[in-house]
């Protein structure tokens, strides 16, 4: 009997993400087995800059096959994506209340290379964890299961469009265009420090 929900790993997920795993638990089962859909939070994340939303994407290496699942996608470092994610964070964030707080800790996911994109999400995600002081106890999925509709979290759009109310707070260009719910939970760190965990 499936009783633990299952959520997929993401790459600086959104805050509605940690909202969904709190209301579980935080005991959960990370989906390991599934094949890599494009165009999700598992290779990007949304950050607030100057002109607006903008879009962190860890470019993955296009396989033979159509169908590699997320254990197996390799992150393509044919380019210096983690620099240019370096710099706009760094341009996002570097006038937030807390980015110096945590940017030499950060920082290593940016210099630190990686091979698989499961590794490297997986290794935020568990920094992630220890900085919003969340005890979370999770294990990987060993096979791909169809489990009921309540429980599935990996091909849900409520991250993209969630629901549900979320408490603003202060951030960095909010003055240009107002409060954006639902960025990276990163943009929520920054910007609020240890009393993140107040506002999932």
């Amino acid at each position: 009997m499936q009783s633990l929900a299952i959520f997929p790993l993401f790459y600086l997920p959104p805050v509605s993400y940690f909202k969904e795993l709190k209301h579980s638990g935080n005991e959960f089962l990370l989906e390991k087995e599934e094949h890599f859909p494009k165009q999700t939070f598992r290779n990007r994340a949304t950050i607030y800059s100057p002109n607006g939303s903008l879009d962190l994407i860890v470019p993955v290496i296009r396989g033979e096959k159509v169908h590699t699942k997320i254990k197996d996608v390799k992150i393509s470092n044919d380019f210096n994506w983690q620099r240019l994610h370096w710099k706009s964070l760094e341009s996002c964030y570097r006038n937030s209340a807390y980015f110096e707080y945590y940017e030499d800790e950060f920082a290593k996911f940016y210099h630190q290379k990686f091979d698989f994109l499961f590794d490297y999400n997986l290794e935020v995600l568990q920094w992630l964890f220890k900085q919003l002081k969340t005890t979370a106890s999770f294990e990987m999925t060993t096979e791909y299961h169809e489990i009921p509709a309540e429980l599935d979290f990996r091909g849900r759009t409520l991250f993209k469009k969630p629901e549900g109310e979320f408490k603003p707070y202060f951030q960095v260009f909010d003055d240009r265009a107002g409060f954006k719910p639902n960025l990276s939970i990163v943009d929520l760190l920054f910007n609020q420090g240890p009393q993140a965990k107040n506002y999932i």
